[in-house]
């Protein structure tokens, strides 16, 4: 907003927004786990039961949403989320209403399509080894670009991702101050949230990429108590609830092969 002080001089003032964001991965999917297993059998079609969008929760990622769901029932109501927003895919979706139920919140679970994972396009459902044996240039093309530029036929770029989350991100701030939000996603945009909300360099996001796994049903936890302003990364990629309760966790990295080359 903008307006004119008493000598007259234009000043810009920032809403206040909300104080408190976390983003959770969900829970181990179903194309997950077929995921890992064609890599190990060095196939070079992943065999997932259904489309992206449709792929469920396997039962540990279940177990993981319940888990998950005790550990946000210690919240002290004042500190609860006031507002869970699920990317609309089956799994995170599942992750968040089994989350909110478990935790005793009397919460309706939102969606927002910017929350989605990133389409592969021609890539969907190939493993690596299947994009070098079908696509070799798109093979070459991806490591010569590396993640964050690399747009596949027919899909996205980890930097077309970012352009949807800062519009999500963005409405942050016009929620009114005291606000607490959860999001419920996938670990690409978990990742690229980091990126947006830190001001990461394309080296630091790929650095990061390339050495981290965003753990299943993991929590992450930004603030800001001013409610405007940056954001502080208070907690990172924790999943100490799920060993905690006896639950697996459970690590499905995506292609570490991430920088241009």
């Amino acid at each position: 907003m903008v307006f004119l002080n008493d000598d007259g001089l234009t000043e810009a003032v920032q809403e206040a927004g909300a104080v408190e964001l976390l983003l959770v991965r969900h829970g181990e999917s179903e194309g997950n786990v077929a995921a890992t297993e064609a890599r190990l059998a060095r196939a070079e079609v992943i065999d997932v039961p259904a489309r992206d969008p449709d792929v469920n929760l396997s039962d540990t990622g279940q177990d993981q949403a319940r888990a998950l769901g005790t550990a946000l029932s210690r919240i002290a109501e004042e500190f609860c989320p006031d507002t869970v927003v699920s990317s609309p895919y089956a799994r995170a979706l599942q992750t968040a209403e089994i989350a909110v139920q478990t935790a005793g919140w009397s919460l309706k679970v939102h969606t927002d399509e910017r929350l989605r994972d990133r389409e592969l396009g021609i890539l969907d459902r190939l493993t690596r080894l299947g994009v070098e044996t079908r696509y070799p240039d798109e093979a070459e093309r991806r490591l010569w670009l590396g993640k964050l530029y690399y747009r596949p036929p027919g899909g996205e770029s980890w930097a077309d991702v970012a352009l949807r989350l800062r519009s999500v991100l963005d409405e942050l701030n016009n929620l009114g101050r005291g606000h607490r939000v959860m999001l419920v996603c996938h670990d690409a945009v978990i990742l690229l949230v980091r990126y947006v909300l830190e001001g990461m360099s394309e080296r630091e996001i790929l650095d990061l990429a390339a050495g981290t796994t965003v753990l299943n049903a993991s929590i992450t936890r930004y603030v800001r108590p001013s409610g405007a302003g940056p954001w502080t990364l208070e907690s990172f990629n924790v999943a100490d609830h799920l060993t905690e309760q006896g639950v697996t966790v459970t690590e499905h990295a995506g292609d570490a092969s991430v920088h241009p080359q």
